[in-house]
């Protein structure tokens, strides 16, 4: 194997765990009580943030916007991504990515396990790897977790 190819796939690895690394601080950020001004920091100032359900926020301000009101709703979330598959086309990426998690609501104070996809676009600005494109997609699933998971 030449160095040419060595170093290129070297790079591609540098490239998916920096995106699973990025992955990781955007689900941290998230179970930090949804901090709206340390959010942006993993978003392309022209990012889209869009769930099925919740909306749709474009750029900086919307997404800090959108994360302010998730600080108002949601009281306990613990994000947990799994099975990444992604995909590197020189400075930009896709990926898939399985998301489950419990949260629990300040209107009424309810727990609920939830489970969906994100779809997301990235882009690589000067090193750093960012999300250009995020999109929560079913198919989704809501459970009370009083309620128990399905019953026979």
């Amino acid at each position: 194997m030449d160095t040419t190819t060595l170093e290129a796939r070297i790079t591609r690895l540098e490239d998916i765990e920096a995106i699973k690394q990025l992955k990781a601080q955007y689900c941290t950020i998230c179970d930090d009580d949804h901090d709206p001004e340390r959010i942006t920091s993993v978003f392309t100032e022209d990012a889209i943030w869009e769930g099925r359900g919740i909306g749709k926020a474009e750029g900086h301000e919307q997404i800090r916007a959108l994360f302010q009101g998730f600080q108002k709703s949601i009281s306990y979330s613990q994000h947990m991504v799994q099975n990444p598959i992604i995909e590197i086309t020189g400075n930009t990426a896709t990926a898939v990515w399985y998301f489950f998690g419990p949260f629990t609501f300040i209107k009424d104070n309810q727990a609920m396990w939830q489970a969906a996809r994100y779809f997301e676009d990235y882009e690589k600005v000067g090193d750093a790897w960012l999300i250009k494109h995020l999109r929560v997609k079913g198919p989704g699933m809501s459970a009370n977790y009083e309620a128990g998971w399905a019953r026979k």
